[in-house]
């Protein structure tokens, strides 16, 4: 088929297609609805691509003369497979959003209505998540969160059930909307919302889709939480984001349930209740599978964390490829991977390490591994840890036949 030329008029200026809903700016030039809207609200620009000069998203205007062209051209060339455009809905404006969060509050049933009508506007466009922002949709829904159990429904009566529906929509929504950091610590600082304690339940309660954007959530709030509410985090959020380790919910929700570890780790007696929640043999699982760079790093970084409490480090020695998985990353994911390796084991050497431990160390290849970050390019905070650990144990370590004698020539004196 030879190729069809397509007016240049019937283009869209941005991105070379043909246009389904053309508005024309105030200065003249005109647009592809979705392209100019990206261009203002995804890429946060004022100004005119064509002609530089200010504008604004009020000033986009259907240019409906256009589309009719576009719209019989398509026609005619109907037999060369071009499909014709649809007409396009009118765009939603702000005072509809108000008023559909207005009513939403009539009856539970009103309430879900309002959840969906507020899920298509927000797929809709970025345009969209922009006005839901402005006419107070986030503090909205996250006033929803007032989660019940999905799988026990068939115990509720209706309005239960509409309630729990209304959760799972609104929390689908609020992760979409992508709240920036000034609207998540609103909603963290928000008494009557509860924002983060809804979050958790979703955590408890919630099927997978659920859990991991609570997950993801999460995350955003505690990067914004204040040092009190990192201190009193309850075991049952640790015992939460195991879970989602260990469910394997989605990669996503698994880096953010880490980054989340590694951000509460540091306050207060959150280590212990880490362990407690039985994240280190989580943790250990995952490094045994994991081969991904950045994960690994982070599962590293939360390990060191929590092998600086003696309930930590407890774990990681009872568990049978605990100082085994740690060793074997030496020197085989990134310098960052490698650091935090032998930081781990200098801990385990300084505080735990029994006449066992040593000795596992010996066999599973630990000891040569430190040997071997002698002779290779490594931070020299990381090399001293090594050398610290190899002469705290030489006694033990130096004259073993199982590590090779070229690595034996680097082995630090005692002295």
């Amino acid at each position: 088929m030879d190729e069809i030329d397509v007016p240049s008029h019937f283009l869209c200026p941005i991105s070379l297609q043909l246009m389904r809903d053309p508005v024309t700016v105030r200065t003249g030039i005109t647009y592809d609805r979705e392209n100019i809207e990206r261009w203002l609200f995804s890429c946060k620009n004022r100004t005119c691509p064509v002609t530089k000069q200010s504008i604004l998203d009020a000033d986009l205007t259907p240019n409906h003369t256009l589309r009719r062209l576009i719209q019989a051209w398509c026609t005619l060339n109907a037999s060369f497979g071009i499909e014709r455009i649809p007409t396009p809905k009118p765009p939603i404006e702000r005072i509809q959003i108000a008023k559909l969060l207005s009513e939403a509050n009539q009856s539970p049933h009103n309430h879900l209505k309002c959840l969906r009508r507020l899920r298509s506007i927000a797929f809709e466009s970025d345009r969209n998540r922009i006005y839901l922002e402005s006419a107070g949709a986030i503090e909205f829904l996250a006033s929803t969160l007032k989660f019940s159990s999905i799988e026990s429904q068939v115990n509720y009566d209706d309005d239960e059930c509409t309630t729990a529906m209304g959760s799972v929509a609104a929390l689908e929504v609020l992760y979409h909307l992508n709240p920036s950091e000034s609207h998540v610590k609103n909603l963290v600082s928000n008494e009557s919302i509860k924002f983060i304690e809804s979050l958790i339940q979703i955590l408890r309660r919630g099927n997978y889709q659920s859990r991991a954007y609570a997950t993801i959530l999460l995350k955003s709030a505690f990067g914004v939480a204040d040092p009190t509410q990192l201190i009193n985090v309850r075991t049952e959020l640790f015992v939460e984001l195991m879970r989602v380790l260990r469910d394997k919910i989605s990669q996503k929700a698994s880096k953010a349930a880490l980054k989340l570890l590694v951000e509460l780790s540091p306050w207060g007696k959150n280590r212990i209740k880490a362990v407690e929640g039985g994240v280190v043999l989580v943790l250990i699982e995952m490094l045994l599978e994991a081969s991904e760079r950045r994960a690994c790093e982070l599962i590293l970084i939360a390990l060191d964390q929590l092998c600086g409490c003696a309930e930590g480090r407890a774990e990681l020695v009872k568990h049978g490829a605990g100082v085994a998985i740690v060793s074997k990353k030496i020197l085989r994911v990134s310098h960052m991977a490698t650091d935090r390796c032998v930081k781990i084991l200098s801990s385990i050497c300084r505080y735990s390490a029994n006449g066992r431990v040593v000795q596992e160390m010996l066999q599973v290849g630990a000891v040569c591994k430190l040997c071997l970050v002698l002779q290779v390019e490594a931070s020299l905070k990381t090399k001293e840890r090594a050398k610290e650990v190899l002469r705290l144990h030489s006694s033990v370590w130096r004259n073993s036949a199982c590590i090779p004698p070229p690595l034996l020539k680097s082995y630090p004196s005692s002295n």
